[in-house]
């Protein structure tokens, strides 16, 4: 499965992709808007919104490119690795 990260703190981006291949999952995360994000962010399975810490454009970008690619789209508020790694949990659980 592919997943996608918008938003989170910079520091954690190899966490949050140590966590997603831990779950056998290949892994994008994007802290910062980009100038084409759209076009970095591919088609993922899945896609992850830490909306504490990712800007209105950004996430109206993502929602744009998810609903284009048929992604499911799960929000949370805190960017934590327990975070994450409960919702992959329920994500692998609803999908296997």
């Amino acid at each position: 499965m592919s997943v996608v990260i918008i938003g989170g703190h910079d520091r954690m981006v190899c966490q949050y992709e140590k966590i997603c291949k831990g779950f056998c999952c290949s892994a994008k995360v994007f802290t910062q808007m980009s100038a084409n994000l759209s076009k970095q962010i591919g088609q993922p399975d899945l896609m992850v919104l830490f909306t504490n810490t990712v800007s209105h454009k950004m996430v109206r970008c993502a929602l744009e490119e998810a609903k284009r690619t048929n992604a499911r789209v799960v929000r949370c508020h805190t960017s934590s690795k327990s975070a994450l790694t409960e919702i992959l949990e329920r994500e692998m659980a609803a999908v296997g």
